[in-house]
């Protein structure tokens, strides 16, 4: 579907950027019962009982301090501006690559696009953010008790650590599967969310879709990329933990990792952390999407465009002058 009018690049990292710091406050405590869920070995102890997605985040908040909920969010707000500005920003340049003469884009090369920005913003931002994130995540220590003192103290010196112990390479543990991820994520997210989109818009004939609409359907598009790709989610995690103990590296890693999961806890603990990671990512995504058509928007045609408009003519003015001269 072409943009009845184009929007510059700035407007839409601009756009993105903020939807998406509006989306790590409001949504990051499920992320952080999610990455428990995901990581928790209570399924290998014998009678031992799985514990719901509310159980792990009651026991989070009584052992740990309602704080601890927001453990690696300093990583995730620092990487969620450029992630989110990436992301919307690459989705609009690949469509406009992919767009045909009249500059409309097929609902096929749309899920390309898609596909493209999630490989692109896995490969620049999200791999390494996720790992410092899970590493802060999988600490069980008190944040209300300062005699406490966790291993990674916070996210610039986890990410310290991680390097000087582990070295530079250990941040892009499991990139493969975080791009598989986020390319399936957002092809999918994307496609759903601008043919939910269209539909609306030509059932209700009309130009603009209210804020709650846009919020509406983009919960339910968000929903979709987790139900698809919840294995592939599961396994990163499990390789973002930590080093491997046996020395495999890349395609072994993975095959060693999934193997012994599925050996010791079942085909089922693929899903783990299913349910809060659609909790998670759904209304997320809601959020993502409510706030980034909102200021586009408000910045669509309005000072940013003008300013950037207003800069290129005084520039091309003063080439002019120069060259007169």
């Amino acid at each position: 579907m072409a943009d009845k009018k184009k929007t510059s690049s700035p407007v839409h990292l601009v756009s993105g950027g903020i939807a998406g710091l509006c989306e790590a406050l409001a949504c990051h405590p499920l992320d952080t019962i999610k990455v428990r869920m995901q990581l928790s070995t209570r399924a290998r102890l014998p009678g031992a009982k799985k514990r719901s997605f509310f159980g792990v985040g009651r026991d989070i908040v009584r052992k740990e301090s309602p704080l601890a909920l927001y453990k690696g969010l300093g990583a995730v707000v620092t990487g969620i501006v450029p992630k989110m500005a990436i992301r919307f920003s690459s989705f609009e340049a690949y469509k406009r690559l992919l767009a045909d003469e009249q500059g409309k884009v097929a609902t096929g090369k749309v899920f390309i696009a898609g596909l493209g920005a999630g490989v692109t913003e896995a490969v620049a931002v999200v791999s390494p953010m996720e790992c410092i994130k899970i590493r802060l995540q999988a600490q069980h220590h008190s944040m209300a008790d300062p005699l406490d003192v966790p291993r990674y103290r916070n996210a610039a010196h986890a990410a310290y650590t991680i390097v000087r112990e582990e070295g530079l390479l250990a941040l892009y543990r499991g990139v493969s599967l975080t791009a598989l991820r986020q390319a399936t994520n957002q092809g999918v997210n994307f496609t759903a969310y601008q043919e939910f989109q269209k539909w609306a818009k030509e059932w209700q004939e009309i130009a603009v879709l209210p804020s709650y609409q846009n919020f509406l359907l983009g919960g339910i598009s968000g929903a979709m990329g987790p139900m698809s790709n919840a294995p592939i989610d599961t396994i990163k995690t499990r390789i973002q933990r930590g080093a491997s103990t046996d020395g495999s590296k890349g395609l072994a890693r993975i095959v060693n990792v999934t193997r012994d999961l599925v050996a010791k806890e079942g085909v089922s603990a693929l899903y783990k952390g299913i349910t809060p990671r659609v909790l998670r990512v759904a209304p997320g995504q809601a959020v993502t999407f409510a706030v980034y058509e909102k200021i586009k928007g408000w910045l669509e045609g309005g000072m940013m465009d003008r300013d950037f408009s207003q800069m290129a003519a005084a520039t091309a003015d003063k080439a002019k002058e120069i060259a007169s001269k």
